[in-house]
């Protein structure tokens, strides 16, 4: 089985902490999020993957150049969703293609999810789930979508549909994305959009009870932590540290005198904090430094 992770988004609502990383690259529990999603395709049966990526497009190639079965794939310009995987087709080769947003974290089973798909017998399969912040995308009884991001056929009564929400996750056939333009900016629900007018079957496949969060903001990102550290979550394998009374230390923090810890935190390697300083709720990149007397609650510290 084959993914892509999309990882060439700006970033914008991630302003300023995306000055400094491109998103899928921000530290969750001392890990860049992107070797959390290749660890779970990895052990959800994924061999292959391909990852491209635009902003700060430099960073990924020393995390993942021994990254085995991995193909990185540097964009120069934005493309959009559409305009990446059109890019990759000759990498993605022939059959179904798991898509995945690389600002995700949840613990649904991929390899299932590509099972659905195929015996569905559809060329597109989106992941959904009850999310009210993120309802737009409309289905019939038959769990096939019939309007999506405020598009909706003239004529189709609501009364009849529902609404759910996208995961961020799909499963696409790879010949479908050569009606894509070449080298051009293009979004990928732009073809999904034609494909409904058109009359084509694309179809959703439901999923519930499990953990998902789109790290898109400085909240998400935060609640993510709080989650994983406080709300009793299971946590994907650490690299490096230690999680302990809900608290994360990455190796070699240097603590001053009397610096206390308040609910939650995760604190990046190489870390130092002066005296006194108080932190709750907050995340600490690595190598950041703080100085003596500091009150940081509900941030993210950079540097």
């Amino acid at each position: 089985m084959k993914a892509m992770i999309m990882a060439a988004g700006l970033g914008i609502r991630l302003h300023p902490y995306t000055h400094y990383r491109p998103k899928p690259l921000f530290p969750v529990l001392g890990k860049p999020l992107i070797r959390h999603t290749i660890a779970q395709l990895r052990r959800n049966g994924f061999e292959s993957m391909i990852v491209n990526a635009h902003h700060l497009r430099e960073q990924f190639v020393p995390l993942l150049k021994s990254e085995p079965n991995l193909y990185l794939q540097l964009e120069d310009r934005v493309l959009g969703t559409g305009g990446g995987l059109r890019l990759a087709l000759s990498e993605l080769g022939k059959g179904p293609v798991l898509i995945v947003n690389g600002d995700l974290y949840h613990n649904l089973d991929l390899g299932d999810i590509v099972r659905r798909h195929r015996a569905s017998g559809a060329q597109i399969s989106l992941v959904v789930h009850d999310h009210q912040r993120f309802q737009n995308v409309m289905i019939n009884a038959r769990n096939e979508i019939v309007g999506i991001r405020g598009f909706t056929p003239e004529g189709l009564s609501s009364g009849e549909n529902r609404l759910t929400a996208f995961t961020g996750i799909q499963v696409v056939e790879s010949d479908l994305l050569r009606g894509i333009p070449a080298g051009e900016f293009y979004d990928i629900i732009d073809l999904y959009i034609s494909l409904i007018k058109a009359g084509g079957r694309i179809v959703v496949l439901p999923v519930s009870n499990h953990f998902w969060i789109d790290m898109g903001t400085p909240a998400d990102y935060l609640a993510l932590h709080r989650e994983l550290l406080a709300g009793g979550l299971p946590t994907l394998e650490l690299e490096d540290g230690l999680v302990s009374q809900g608290q994360y230390f990455g190796p070699r923090v240097k603590l001053g005198h009397k610096v206390r810890f308040s609910d939650w935190v995760s604190i990046g390697a190489d870390v130092v904090i002066g005296d006194r300083s108080v932190i709750a709720r907050s995340v600490v990149w690595d190598g950041a430094v703080i100085p003596a007397g500091s009150l940081i609650e509900d941030k993210i510290v950079v540097r």
